[in-house]
């Protein structure tokens, strides 16, 4: 029988805006998505897996190697199959369909990163809805890499801030954050030196915002620890993954918040 039931957000953005027009490939990262949802079902919850528009995210190549699983062959594959293969994973709904059949169901939620968050969930009104209400009721809430940036949806006027922040307008950004839910958290995000090589080798052109700046311009107290290494961050019921790295120990961290919460039912 399971504990409860975590809500699991996704992204459907393939590509990501850069400096001086154009795009640049991107996806959710294999190992951010699947490591904690696995501990989260190894932990005895069901997850719901949502994305904006129903259908799975794109895996970013990059992420699909064996270096991201510890370089453990064999938990590469078993991450592979489960993303491809098991029924959490393909049973995909949309955030309205998640809206419309009852929030309360759910004891937590979680995204993971890679850049895509960055494109379409931030500025998600949808998602937005759904954060407001696992913020009131003091849910466990839980962002991964990039992931954090969906948190921003949550504000008033979400898609009006990531175009200020587009625009390099951070004053105007930071006055259209007025009302974020999640001002004043401490939680931690990709850093902009992790960020560079990406950039540089992937982009082939910058970014036209940071994530720690944009999340601090929203009113968050961001910090990070060194580059692509595990580091988690826990602030009332917000818990926030900096990197890749840092899957196993949000997922770790996750359960414990979600045992706590469903402990006390």
């Amino acid at each position: 029988m399971s504990k409860a039931q975590v809500l699991v957000v996704g992204s459907n953005a393939t590509r990501i805006e850069i400096q001086g027009g154009g795009t640049g490939p991107t996806g959710q990262y294999l190992n951010e998505l699947v490591v904690p949802i696995m501990a989260v079902i190894d932990a005895g919850y069901d997850i719901v897996f949502a994305t904006p528009n129903g259908h799975k995210p794109f895996i970013d190549p990059v992420s699909d190697q064996t270096m991201h699983f510890d370089n453990d062959e064999t938990a590469h594959r078993h991450g592979r199959d489960f993303f491809d293969n098991d029924p959490a994973m393909n049973e995909v709904l949309t955030l309205r369909a998640v809206i419309d059949g009852g929030l309360d169901q759910y004891a937590g939620f979680f995204t993971p990163g890679g850049q895509a968050p960055v494109v379409d969930l931030m500025q998600d009104a949808e998602l937005g809805e759904i954060l407001r209400h696992f913020h009131d009721r003091n849910k466990p809430t839980a962002f991964l890499c990039h992931g954090p940036m969906a948190s921003v949806s949550a504000m008033p006027n979400a898609k009006a801030f990531r175009a200020a922040l587009i625009d390099g307008d951070n004053s105007r950004a930071a006055e259209l954050a007025r009302g974020w839910q999640y001002a004043g958290y401490r939680m931690t995000v990709y850093s902009a030196s992790e960020e560079k090589p990406i950039e540089d080798n992937i982009l082939h052109g910058k970014l036209y915002f940071h994530m720690p700046e944009a999340l601090e311009t929203a009113g968050a107290e961001v910090t990070t620890g060194p580059d692509f290494q595990p580091y988690v961050v826990e602030d009332r019921e917000v818990i926030t993954g900096q990197n890749p790295r840092s899957d196993h120990e949000i997922g770790a961290k996750l359960v414990a918040a979600l045992d706590h919460v469903t402990a006390a039912v």
